[in-house]
């Protein structure tokens, strides 16, 4: 149910969209009910704002539960919205009913992280990416079969093979159709869901490249949800680390891998495991002590600081803001400074 009670995001004005904006996020919340009788309110994401522009990939990173996903859904509106606003185009989606959403669809796409489960197993790969053409009524007797075999020769798949079945391709093969089959319709947003963490490595990077270059043809802006630091360095230009609902902090890529403010970012980058042996041996890693609180119970104040090891009285009394602390960008810390990370 959306803006029910046990939302308290601050209202949002609507944003200034310009032609610099594809995306703006606005005091995002989004709380599931479980248990019985749905008593029990699962905090997801709460009070997520950001914007992104077209052309641009914004990386959003965080622990297994922190969130990331279900803002990708949320805005996707495949989840709907608990409280706050989401505006593309000049409208906040967040208002739209599910018939009014198949009007935007062509212009916001997503990309599933399982490979093996987002292709339909019982359809031909050129059904499959031509299924977007066919909903949007732009499937036409020539047409159609050139464009699923042009997006086949974009993504590196031969078009002879659109005849085969997902389960005759590759992990690798396989993700590339799903991309196919964003770009169908020419989005100017795309939603990544962890598109490579199903990939062995050496297919990571392929998929990788070929997003990049698809961006700088197309001109598509990312939304690109990860777990793997390593990778969102290398595609994204902005960087949202969340943890337990919330963006911690946020920043061009050189701010957040070069001068990382908050405890929890620093800690993240201490453990992404570094290529020179040498480095590896002499690097020191910070460990994080317990486990991420429920989100069914958030800690008051700061949601980090039971595991924070610059915790004072002033964090479980009082929330930080997610502003610039003189870091040069936007952290959610009291006590924020800049740590080399070695």
């Amino acid at each position: 149910m959306r803006n029910s009670p046990a939302a308290e995001a601050p209202a949002a004005a609507a944003p200034d969209m310009t032609q610099d904006t594809v995306l703006s996020v606005r005091h995002l919340v989004k709380h599931f009910n479980v248990g019985t009788g749905g008593r029990t309110i699962i905090h997801a994401v709460c009070d997520v704002s950001f914007d992104i522009g077209p052309g641009e990939t914004l990386g959003l990173v965080g622990e297994s539960g922190s969130g990331k996903s279900t803002t990708g859904r949320a805005i996707l509106r495949l989840d709907p919205l608990t409280a706050g606003e989401v505006w593309f185009k000049g409208v906040d989606l967040g208002t739209f009913s599910k018939k009014q959403m198949r009007s935007v669809r062509k212009d916001i796409q997503v990309v599933f992280q399982d490979p093996y489960a987002s292709l339909n197993p019982r359809m031909p790969v050129n059904d499959i990416i031509g299924e977007p053409l066919r909903i949007a009524k732009r499937w036409t007797k020539q047409g159609g079969p050139d464009r699923v075999a042009e997006l086949l020769r974009t993504v590196g798949l031969n078009p002879e093979h659109g005849n085969r079945y997902p389960h005759e391709f590759s992990g690798g093969q396989r993700q590339r159709i799903g991309v196919a089959r964003a770009l169908a319709l020419e989005p100017k947003l795309v939603v990544l869901d962890e598109p490579v963490s199903a990939l062995d490595v050496s297919i990571q990077a392929g998929v990788v490249n070929l997003l990049e270059d698809l961006q700088e043809e197309l001109g598509v802006a990312y939304l690109f949800v990860a777990h793997d630091l390593s990778v969102v360095r290398h595609i994204s230009d902005r960087v949202a680390v969340m943890y337990l609902g919330k963006i911690v902090e946020i920043g061009t890529r050189d701010d957040i891998y070069d001068k990382p403010s908050h405890p929890y970012t620093q800690a993240l980058l201490s453990a992404v495991p570094e290529p020179d042996p040498q480095r590896e041996r002499t690097r020191k890693r910070i460990v994080l002590v317990g486990d991420p609180p429920s989100p069914a119970n958030p800690p008051s104040g700061c949601r980090f600081r039971t595991r924070c090891p610059k915790a004072q009285e002033v964090c479980s009394e009082q929330e930080p803001e997610l502003i610039d602390r003189g870091t040069g960008h936007q952290v959610a810390c009291h006590f924020a400074e800049v740590v080399q990370v070695v």
